[in-house]
């Protein structure tokens, strides 16, 4: 059975129209470069609304059977940015060592890193990752966790996702 990975873009401009979904875009990108495994896409693009973000990651991960959701957008200090709510809102289980380390990347570039608010958490099988709204931060963030999220995958009981190792190596503890 081939994996399914959603990608959930929160933008109201997006959403609309008024422009092109380049985040979601570039998450996929960055998927085919670094996984090795065949995988489908379950992509959508949603206004900054709680209760619509909540409902598709619902979908995303029990109905379509996402192992993992990477959403971008919506992480800021902003009225309308909240991603994490609506994640916070579907999870079981919070992994909060993603937000820290996500955090911790980006400050290396910029010192407002300390104003996202990306968290990550657990749905049954599914993990949600939340990441900035620009392809650059998305990058640099998705590089920092993403060694961990396939073996985090299988601690899950998802499929076993294997990377692209010349390009990213995840990380799987010696048996």
């Amino acid at each position: 059975m081939v994996p399914v990975l959603g990608v959930l873009n929160i933008s109201d401009r997006a959403s609309a129209g008024v422009y092109a979904d380049e985040p979601g875009q570039a998450c996929i990108a960055l998927l085919r470069e670094w996984l090795a495994t065949p995988f489908e896409v379950d992509y959508r693009v949603v206004p900054d609304e709680i209760d619509l973000i909540a409902a598709e990651l619902i979908r995303q991960a029990d109905v379509a059977g996402c192992c993992l959701i990477v959403t971008t957008g919506g992480t800021g200090p902003a009225p309308r940015d909240v991603t994490p709510e609506a994640t916070l809102r579907v999870i079981q289980r919070e992994m909060p060592g993603f937000g820290e380390l996500m955090r911790a990347a980006s400050l290396k570039y910029v010192p407002t890193a300390i104003l996202s608010r990306q968290t990550a958490g657990i749905r049954g099988r599914t993990l949600i990752v939340n990441l900035p709204g620009r392809p650059k931060s998305i990058r640099e963030n998705l590089e920092a966790v993403f060694p961990a999220i396939p073996y985090c995958i299988d601690l899950m009981g998802g499929p076993r996702l294997e990377t692209n190792e010349p390009l990213m190596k995840a990380f799987r503890p010696k048996a």
